[in-house]
């Protein structure tokens, strides 16, 4: 293994998305991540396109890690659970408030075998409040938390989803940040606690600096959705569809070389950043009647040349042959053998002396079983009972 997280071992209870995600990048960046998932495996297993038994779903979200597939409800796999804990710096569940102390695994019980480990938590709601006990997916916390209303159809306004999980996969990324900080705390002071992270909480904050900063000052509120960027989005051009921006002077300024609509730079409802916000519809529609006049690889050009930010309108199957993501080799391809050829996108963040890597590809359930438990002494013996037994699931039972 590589990584800045090596030698670190975590525990991940989690399901779905934002867990898995948020303890694959710890994986990807070197830590041992054990997936603890019941002998039926977690949902995630059941979701997206399948291939030779492993979903898209759960491959995404689950690599670099190992498996463990045991009953928590037995006894025995109690047991195996409370060994693996002395073992472990870091331990993630997103149950919903209350389960996990239920299950006897709450923060006091883990503590009392591992005294500095970090605890994590990753809610919906938050532990207290109405809201808390509700099962929860990503839309409704897009509902909840001002996203759906950001989005909103300029013309109707009528709220509008992301159609990507954002919730989910922003929660997973700020928990991801947490465990390191609350890790790189434990190495200064030698003491664990207890990280809990809200769906609900994550989401609001990283709304706020741009969707909600009118609502700032007490007393002195204004409307978010008049405060907020009327940024340029998809434009057609002759052939295709671009994205082009022009907040600055500047860059207003070198939009309308390109357009050859120097006129525009004299109009008085665009001389200005405040003006051009003040007339967003207008100017919108300005720009989108002259952009359709043009080709989309010349205007691309032009606008490049005159320091627009402006890019393609992509497909999720073009952004494969795009040069920029060719060069960043930002996609990889990894031989697997039961999987054979996988596509997966590499760890974002580069350590130049700690690389982050791909460790391998996602676990089938109960791949690990053996090698775990005989890392904590269990005898092959006595593996093959638990596996007889019914307290293992998956390729170990």
């Amino acid at each position: 293994m590589s990584g800045p997280l090596t030698g670190i071992r975590v525990l991940d209870l989690t399901t779905i998305v934002s867990g898995p995600l948020a303890t694959m990048i710890l994986a990807d960046q070197g830590a041992d991540v054990i997936k603890i998932e019941p002998p039926q495996g977690e949902q995630l297993r059941r979701m997206g396109i399948s291939h030779n038994g492993m979903t898209t779903s759960f491959l995404s979200a689950n690599r670099s890690k190992r498996s463990l597939s045991v009953d928590l409800k037995s006894a025995a796999g109690l047991e195996i659970m409370r060994k693996l804990v002395a073992t472990a710096d870091v331990l993630v569940q997103n149950f919903r408030p209350g389960t996990i102390e239920r299950m006897g695994l709450g923060e006091a019980e883990v503590r009392a075998l591992r005294p500095d480990i970090v605890f994590v938590s990753i809610s919906g709601f938050g532990e207290r409040g109405p809201y808390a006990d509700r099962r929860v997916y990503d839309p409704v916390i897009q509902a909840l938390s001002g996203l759906a209303d950001i989005q909103a159809d300029r013309d109707t306004g009528r709220p509008r989803m992301v159609r990507t999980i954002i919730p989910d996969k922003t929660t997973a990324v700020t928990a991801a940040q947490a465990i390191t900080a609350a890790l790189f705390a434990r190495e200064r002071s030698g003491e664990g606690q207890h990280v809990r992270l809200a769906m609900l909480d994550t989401m609001v904050a990283y709304l706020w600096p741009e969707g909600m900063s009118a609502l700032s000052y007490v007393g002195h509120e204004a409307d978010p959705a008049r405060g907020q960027m009327g940024l340029d989005l998809v434009y057609e051009t002759q052939d295709h569809y671009i994205t082009a921006g022009a907040v600055s002077d500047a860059e207003w300024a070198g939009m309308c070389r390109a357009l050859e609509r120097p006129d525009l730079l004299e109009d008085e409802r665009f001389r200005t950043s405040e003006a051009r916000s003040r007339h967003v519809p207008e100017r919108r529609a300005v720009t989108s009647e002259e952009i359709a006049r043009w080709p989309s690889a010349e205007l691309l050009r032009r606008f490049a040349a005159e320091g627009v930010p402006c890019a393609p309108v992509l497909t999720r199957v073009e952004l494969l042959d795009n040069e920029q993501v060719r060069a960043n080799e930002i996609l990889e391809v990894h031989d697997d053998p039961r999987l054979g050829r996988v596509r997966q996108p590499r760890p974002a963040a580069r350590f130049d002396r700690t690389p982050a890597a791909i460790q391998r590809m996602a676990p089938f359930l109960g791949a690990d079983n053996a090698a775990i438990l005989g890392e904590l002494g269990y005898s092959r013996a006595e593996i093959a009972v638990f596996a007889r037994e019914g307290v293992l699931g998956g390729e170990g039972a």
